[in-house]
């Protein structure tokens, strides 16, 4: 792409996304959330990739957006611009692909909301995170999004309002994230996470993803019926049969592709 802002390679059925903005601390610009959405993209429409990890160059996984960008522009122009900006949010809510971010040093801001967003969160030990902007008589709203999901609205609110920055074993009490590994071990670990998810069937993976998705948004009866509706496809499909097949016959199953 482009200025490499956002660096992007494939290992077998696992994509890798890199934030590669290291001078910077990662920080968003308009061209690299550009790039960042196009990569979250090509990884979706890539049959082969089954999960992405998105990574950063450098100290820190992302510090939010350049507070260089904040300059003067009109209410009109500032939408516009936290459109493009904030597109990475409705992008992987929508994607099948599943998502794992691996974060060091500071996540902050928009950087906490892309690390949030994703499916799967590993953190360093050394991770802080925290939604910021308001420090600076900004607001982190973007990031709110997820954390809402994740949290419900008391513990959001505090976060947001306050600013506070909190630890990566703070952030897994409190669900925000999947794991806490020693610094030095977290892309390995990343890449353990996206091993043992690539083992699976693709088609259950995706499905997976799409139900427990659609839960957070109808309510409880009709999610059951939803949930048992897309559990029916999967039961029709080729990978169920293999698989059942494969545990009765105590032998390692042979997925469809994606």
């Amino acid at each position: 792409m482009d200025n490499e802002l956002i660096l992007v390679g494939k290992q077998g059925r696992v994509g890798y996304i890199t934030l590669n903005r290291p001078e910077e601390m990662n920080t968003f610009t308009v061209e690299f959330a550009r790039q960042l959405d196009a990569a979250l993209w090509q990884m979706e429409d890539d049959p082969e990739v089954l999960v992405v990890v998105i990574k950063a160059a450098g100290k820190n996984f992302c510090t939010g957006i350049a507070l260089d960008q904040f300059d003067e522009k009109s209410q009109r122009d500032y939408r516009a611009f936290l459109y493009r900006i904030d597109a990475f949010y409705h992008t992987l809510a929508k994607m099948r692909t599943v998502t794992i971010a691996a974060t060091q040093g500071y996540a902050l801001a928009n950087g906490a909301g892309l690390a949030f967003a994703c499916d799967f969160t590993v953190a360093a030990n050394d991770c802080m995170f925290g939604t910021t902007a308001i420090n600076v008589g900004l607001i982190c709203l973007g990031p709110a999004a997820p954390m809402l999901r994740i949290l419900g609205r008391k513990k959001t609110m505090e976060l947001v309002l306050t600013g506070e920055m909190f630890s990566a074993d703070a952030a897994l009490d409190m669900g925000l994230i999947n794991k806490v590994v020693e610094a030095g071990e977290l892309y390995a670990a990343a890449d353990e996470l996206a091993a043992k998810l690539t083992a699976k069937s693709p088609l259950a993976l995706q499905i997976g993803k799409e139900g427990l998705n659609r839960l957070h948004d109808i309510p409880y009866h009709q999610g059951l019926d939803v949930m048992d509706d897309l559990f029916a496809t999967l039961c029709s499909s080729a990978d169920a049969v293999e698989g059942v097949s494969a545990f009765l016959q105590r032998r390692k199953p042979q997925w469809q592709e994606k």
